[in-house]
C-alpha cells in the first residue's frame, strides 16, 4: 500500500501581508486558508450552485468558450485514449451559459458526463469579475484564468509560471511533487499533450505499480491538501501537481506570473532543442556539453565573462529585449538551414 502524502504547509490567508514577496517568490508550496473568503463569488458558491452560476452569468458577454466533454465512463479523468494517439474527450466551442446549464442538469447524476471549461481568461470572457473578486499581488501583473466543471481528475503536470490557485466553488484536492521527482512520475509524450504540458501517465486513483514501480518513491515525497471555497494554494514554478475536483460544481481561479523578464523565452524550448541537438551525441560529448551548460548557464554568476571586454561579450552579456530578439533571429537562421 502506498503511503499517504505529507500535508502541505498552511498559513492563515486572512493574515495581513500574507501575500508578501517572501511567499510569492518562494520555492515551497503553501496553502492559504480563507484567503478569498470575502469574495462575493465564494459567498454565492457556498449558498448554492444555482447562485454561483447566476453570479458568473452577470459578467458573461456571450463569447463562446472552449469546453471539454467526456462520456460518463471516463469518470472525470481527462487523459489520452488507449494507445496515446488521441484523447478520451472532445473539445468544442460553446456559450458559457450553456455549459453552466449542462452542469446544473447533471448535478444529481451518479455518473454524469464530464464537463470542463479550462484556463479561460477572466478579463476577456468575464469582464468586471475581478472588480469584485481579486488578489493584490503588488507590482506583479498576473494572467488570471478560470476553470469551471464537475468532478475531474487532471494528471500531474508542471507549469513554468508560479501561480496561486483559488478555490472559488466546490472542493479540490491538490497532490504536489518537487521537480526532482520527474523520473518517478512516468511522464508521457512531450510534443503531444492534452493541454500543452506533458503529464504523468500514472492513474493516481489506481496506480499500476508493476508498470510504474518508481511511483511509490514519488508518493513518498508528495505533499497534499484538500481545499474548499475561499482557500488558495501557492504552487511554485516547476512543481508537479495532480488536481482533483470533488464536487458536482467546481470553480478555480488561477493567477500566473513569472520571475523572469518578458524577453525570455520559455525554458521548454531549450528542452526540445536539447533533444534535437544533444541527446543522441556519444556519451563523452554529452558530458562535455553538460559541463559547458553548467559553466555558462546552471552555475552562472557573471564571472564566466569578466575576462572579455564588455563591448565584446555578445550573448554572454546580460540579455535585454533587443539582444534577446537578435539571438532569437540567429537561432531561427540556424534551425532553418
Amino acid at each position: 500500500m502506498l503511503p499517504e502524502p505529507a500535508p502541505i504547509r498552511e498559513l492563515d490567508g486572512r493574515a495581513p501581508g500574507v501575500l508578501g514577496d517572501a511567499l510569492l517568490s518562494s520555492t515551497e508550496p503553501v496553502v492559504l486558508r480563507g484567503l478569498t473568503s470575502s469574495w462575493p463569488m465564494v459567498a454565492r458558491s457556498r449558498a448554492s450552485q444555482g447562485e454561483a452560476g447566476a453570479y458568473l452569468r452577470r459578467f458573461y458577454r456571450g463569447e463562446q468558450v472552449l469546453a471539454f466533454l467526456g462520456a460518463p465512463e471516463m469518470a472525470g479523468r481527462y487523459f489520452y485514449n488507449a494507445d496515446l494517439s488521441g484523447f478520451n474527450y472532445a473539445a468544442i466551442k460553446a456559450p458559457l451559459d450553456k455549459v453552466l446549464e449542462e452542469l446544473e442538469d447533471h448535478r444529481d447524476d451518479v455518473h454524469p458526463p464530464s464537463v470542463y471549461v479550462g484556463s479561460t481568461m477572466i478579463d476577456h470572457y468575464l469582464p468586471g469579475f475581478r472588480t469584485e473578486n481579486d488578489l493584490d499581488l503588488g507590482a506583479r501583473q498576473p494572467l488570471v484564468s478560470i476553470w469551471i466543471g464537475n468532478r475531474s481528475r487532471i494528471a500531474a503536470h508542471y507549469d513554468v509560471p508560479d501561480n496561486i490557485a483559488v478555490v472559488a466553488a466546490g472542493r479540490r484536492r491538490f497532490t504536489l511533487f518537487p521537480p526532482e521527482q520527474v523520473s518517478n512520475l512516468y511522464i508521457g509524450p512531450l510534443d503531444f499533450t492534452p493541454a500543452g504540458q506533458a503529464i504523468s501517465l500514472v492513474d493516481f486513483a489506481k496506480p499500476d505499480l508493476q508498470r510504474f514501480p518508481r511511483f511509490a518513491q514519488a508518493v513518498a515525497s508528495a505533499r497534499a491538501a484538500e481545499l474548499g471555497p475561499g482557500d488558495a494554494i501557492f504552487i511554485p514554478s516547476m512543481w508537479w501537481h495532480h488536481i482533483e475536483a470533488l464536487e458536482p460544481f467546481n470553480v478555480l481561479v488561477n493567477y500566473w506570473w513569472r520571475q523572469s523578464p518578458p524577453h525570455m523565452d520559455s525554458p521548454a524550448a531549450t528542452l526540445m532543442l536539447a533533444l534535437l541537438t544533444l541527446r543522441e551525441l556519444p556519451p563523452a560529448q554529452r558530458r562535455a556539453w553538460q559541463e559547458l551548460l553548467r559553466h555558462y548557464v546552471f552555475d552562472s554568476d557573471g564571472s564566466e565573462a569578466v575576462h572579455i571586454p564588455p563591448a565584446a561579450r555578445g550573448v554572454l552579456a546580460p540579455l535585454d529585449a533587443e539582444s534577446a530578439r537578435a539571438l532569437r533571429m540567429q537561432l531561427l537562421k540556424r534551425l532553418n538551414r
